[in-house]
């Protein structure tokens, strides 16, 4: 993914940096910190290592995410939010996160996100 030339304002930018149907997800696995590769494909439900790769590579590019390889046998690779850009991307995504939280709870939806490990049922309460 390359970022074009011409905004017309740093939304478009933002939203070219994380489309997609990985990036957002990728990015809130790692918000308690780094993240190995077959950690990331088995926390993320659908997703392919082929893909993962992809996205967690364009990640990279845009300076949200950075990659650790430690020497040694087994070869062992760890991703992490950046300090600055990707930690800040983290705050939005927290509230998008919230968002979709209140709108499943809405929607009668509370038991998906008690078996998700997104809410206990004292949370719901």
């Amino acid at each position: 993914m390359k970022i074009r030339d011409d905004y017309t304002c740093p939304l478009e930018i933002v939203h070219d940096i994380i489309k997609g149907k990985w990036k957002t997800i990728l990015l809130y696995q790692m918000k308690d910190g780094p993240k190995g590769l077959a950690e990331l494909e088995r926390e993320i439900e659908g997703i392919n290592q082929k893909m993962l790769l992809e996205q967690l590579r364009e990640l990279i590019q845009f300076g949200l995410v950075e990659k650790k390889t430690f020497e040694g046998y087994p070869l062992r690779v760890e991703y992490s939010l950046t300090n600055g850009r990707g930690q800040k991307m983290m705050e939005a995504i927290t509230i998008m996160q919230q968002v979709g939280v209140d709108y499943m709870l809405e929607k009668g939806m509370a038991e998906t996100l008690v078996e998700k490990g997104i809410l206990t049922e004292e949370e719901i309460k």
